[in-house]
């Protein structure tokens, strides 16, 4: 399990390749690439490069500019590759060009040029001799010396880094001078001024400004599918409901490979609100999805992953036209198995995904809803021991960047336990002592303390308690092995480390060579010299696992306690004893070790084969460390991704399991003597079919003995259940925005939106006093003005009133007005929210 990776190089021929904005042509043919890689059959999934040629591609056009696509990016690769194998002088002169003179406060040269460049350049990939230090600059005399003087410590690493950037700015520049569209030209012009502003800074490249961060809207387009397949076919059998997560993944796969129509041709054919939205949008996409595949100095995101349901309104139907013309015009040249599912299958979903794309009623948009999953993956979680089932439908099972990881809260009892064995007090403790005993007092107060104290000294062995054993093993836990080990003395775990001023063991030195042999050989496309500068390193630590005297896998990290974080540089166990819980077992030690001294934050860089291990570990994409807290302590790497895991300082990490295990024992005992109390079976009610409308619920035989409970006092049974939600803060909230979302998504909702502009309408505000708009409403809501729906209702229907009074009847604002107070009080009788009497 690597970490990250600091090499990136490609293969290929030639010189650098260019980030070239195509259009309609070159378009259809990358999405048919994408096609033949998503939809080339059943269970076939995961995203091949940008523009990859489909295996078996016929169309000799279509395959010639997917491949001359790949070859771009070859060539960018192999152009980077040429640059860091230079010399260690020719590299300073070539950021020489790009950096700014440090000689003299006043000197504004922005970069070293060769006063005696030659007259024929040779090409980019011919070794040439490097300028020397003591050359002077054309543009203002200093030497190329004065321009590197602040890269001259810099290591390897970073120089490849910066020339990395160098590699991609000069494509950009080419760019910036071929492009012919307008707002393309723009955003490559803005780009290639950032990266340029990165190498005079020496900083990550990063996409700064209006735009925003990713992602831009949630639900992700990626979620919205995946709700959609399980919405609208989970009572497909196994088969048919592959085939259509196979059109949903070929769909995603497309749309992250699709070209977008400039806004300049979208203009043609849209309104002036949608053509500057869509701006917006096409300007995100070419700065996080477009031009990052293929300068990758840059941050990449997947479209589909940063982009929501506005984005995909906007470009479904082009989208969707050019699928199906292109699938039409190629039929001939198809399989029958893929003629079949491209000419009959695919449109058909396309369709059914249209409805619930452009519907203003459909759940999947809601970042609340949680699909139900078909019996056969509900089958295959039971049969592997897990809520979610793998392989087939992993794909869309998993959301990336959205999700968070689950965490557990343990007892305030077993919290008090494991900060009495560490023998240490941390501050906040005494504060929340009161907190701890309220908490016991609520999370028991149905039971009783004396019932759960019963129900824990009578827990002997779970496998005798009730309940599905797949879900509730013994073993269940990853490290459960290697506790046992431990336990038995099998393996150790060692903080070790260099150092310059104390001496070091013997035994000490042998453990670090045989970590940098593990190291070295999990994690081949990482130097050698690199891995031992870092582990012999002084200010690195590594937790190292010891078996039979010597080392099988360790964690290399260096430790930041003034800043409060960790970075993990290198993590690996010897392949031959991996599959057996070490990796988890060793990452929990290496989180109790922190957490004694008092550094409750993990950084890494993590590649692609090390993102899946350190999700189960508890480590996300969404950092919960300011970035100011750690940019400029640690380094970007090329091809990783930045993850950050928050320690629970109440939580003995290599006893967490062990915890959550007693915890479902308790819970399963409990479950058992409730079923016990309850089994008894009463006879069903009659008295329905005589003609009895209803009844009082407390006449239901066995309901109190199965703990129900009555209402405190006769006022509050006159109440119905939403009127007792909405008492509460939280339900009322939800409710509310829900309800504010339905009509802001309301196709008569258009002149509500935003305040009237006085510079449009001069004499508004002179007839209409109490102005209120749909945008007002939300601010509102997210300042919890809306202490009950009473005012929300108020503000709702003064919108309606002050248009019909502005307003003359036979306006378009004056109907929209009509028909959105329709709709509202309509879904205010269905949600409950107001009395009747309130409503009108």
């Amino acid at each position: 399990m690597a970490s990250r990776d600091s090499e990136d190089t490609g293969s290929g021929s030639g010189a650098s390749g260019l980030v070239h904005h195509q259009h309609q042509n070159s378009q259809t043919s990358s999405m048919t690439a994408a096609v033949g890689a998503a939809g080339g059959g059943a269970g076939s999934g995961g995203g091949m490069p940008v523009g990859a040629v489909a295996a078996g591609s016929s169309q000799a056009a279509g395959a010639g500019e997917a491949a001359g696509r790949v070859s771009n990016v070859q060539r960018i690769q192999q152009k980077k590759a040429q640059v860091r194998a230079w010399p260690r002088d020719k590299k300073l002169e070539k950021l020489a060009i790009y950096s700014s003179c440090r000689a003299d406060e006043n000197c504004r040269c922005n970069g070293w040029k060769n006063p005696t460049p030659p007259a024929h350049p040779a090409r980019p990939d011919t070794p040439q001799p490097a300028a020397p230090p003591s050359q002077p600059c054309r543009s203002c005399t200093h030497t190329l010396g004065d321009h590197v003087s602040h890269l001259e410590s810099a290591g390897d690493d970073d120089l490849d880094r910066l020339l990395s950037i160098v590699v991609d700015v000069e494509n950009l520049f080419i760019c910036v001078h071929r492009e012919e569209d307008p707002d393309t030209k723009q955003v490559y012009s803005y780009l290639f001024r950032r990266l340029r502003k990165c190498i005079l800074q020496v900083s990550p490249p990063t996409v700064e400004g209006p735009l925003g961060t990713p992602p831009f809207e949630r639900p992700s387009i990626f979620k919205g599918v995946t709700n959609f397949v399980l919405h609208k076919f989970n009572h497909l059998q196994q088969k048919d409901f592959q085939m259509m997560s196979d059109l949903a993944k070929m769909f995603l796969h497309c749309l992250n490979h699709w070209r977008l129509e400039t806004p300049s041709a979208r203009r043609a054919h849209t309104t002036v609100e949608e053509s500057s939205a869509y701006k917006v949008n096409y300007t995100r996409w070419l700065c996080f999805s477009y031009v990052p595949q293929l300068c990758d100095s840059l941050p990449h995101h997947e479209t589909t992953t940063i982009f929501g349901r506005t984005f995909l309104r906007a470009v479904f139907h082009t989208l969707r036209k050019q699928l199906l013309d292109k699938f039409r015009a190629e039929k001939d040249k198809m399989p029958a198995e893929k003629k079949l599912l491209l000419l009959n299958h695919f449109p058909r979903f396309l369709s059914m995904l249209e409805e619930e794309v452009y519907s203003n009623t459909s759940p999947i948009w809601d970042t609340d809803y949680r699909p139900q999953l078909p019996p056969h993956l509900h089958n295959q979680a039971a049969e592997r021991g897990s809520t979610a089932a793998r392989g087939e439908f992993e794909r869309l099972s998993v959301q990336p960047g959205e999700g968070q990881y689950t965490t557990v809260s343990l007892t305030p009892a077993t919290r008090r336990q494991r900060l009495d064995d560490r023998g240490e007090k941390r501050e906040g403790d005494d504060l929340s002592e009161s907190m701890i005993n309220k908490r016991i007092k609520i999370e028991t107060e149905d039971l009783g303390e004396e019932t759960v104290a019963e129900v824990v000294a009578t827990i002997t062995d779970p496998r005798k308690m009730i309940g599905p054993e797949v879900l509730f093993s013994e073993n269940a836990a990853r490290d459960e092995a290697a506790k046992l080990e431990e336990r038995k003395g099998n393996i150790e775990f060692h903080v070790i480390g260099n150092s310059l001023t104390q001496k070091v063991s013997k035994q000490t030195m042998l453990w670090l060579i045989g970590l940098q042999n593990v190291f070295s050989h999990q994690l081949p496309r990482m130097p050698k010299d690199y891995i031992t500068r870092l582990v012999f390193d002084p200010k690195h630590c590594t937790l190292a696992l010891i078996k039979e005297n010597r080392p099988i896998g360790g964690i290399c990290f260096r430790m930041f306690a003034a800043q409060g974080f960790t970075e993990i540089v290198f993590c690996a166990v010897t392949s031959n004893e991996q599959v057996k819980g070490y990796g988890t077992h060793m990452m929990n030690h290496l989180k109790d070790y922190h957490v004694k001294n008092n550094v409750l934050h993990f950084l890494t860089f993590a590649d692609e084969f090390a993102i899946g291990y350190f999700k189960k570990q508890g480590f996300s994409k969404d950092i919960q460390l300011s970035r100011s807290v750690y940019q400029g302590y640690i380094k970007d790497y090329e091809g990783a991704t930045l993850m950050g895991c928050e320690l629970n300082p109440n939580i003995v990490y290599t006893e967490f399991t062990a915890v959550i295990r007693r915890q479902k024992e308790i819970i399963k005992k409990l479950i058992e003597r409730k079923q016990s109390e309850i089994r008894k079976v009463h006879p069903g009610l009659t008295c329905f079919r005589d003609g009895v409308r209803e009844i009082p619920i407390e006449s239901i035989p066995g309901i109190r003995e199965a703990g129900w409970k009555g209402p405190a006092t006769p006022s509050r049974s006159s109440r119905s259940p939403t009127h007792e939600q909405q008492q509460d803060p939280e339900c009322l909230h939800s409710m509310l925005k829900t309800l504010l979302c339905n009509v802001k998504s309301h196709a008569a909702a258009w002149p509500f939106q935003v305040p009237v502009d006085p510079n449009e309408v001069p004499d508004y505000y002179d007839h209409i006093k109490y102005p209120m708009d749909l945008k007002t409403m939300t601010e509102r809501l997210k300042a919890n003005y809306y202490v009950n729906a009473r005012l929300f209702n108020a503000d709702m229907l003064r919108i309606f009133k002050n248009c019909r009074f502005y307003n003359h009847p036979e306006t378009e604002y004056y109907k929209c007005a009509n028909n959105l107070e329709k709709y509202y009080i309509n879904k205010v009788k269905e949600l409950g929210l107001l009395e009747n009497k309130e409503k009108t």
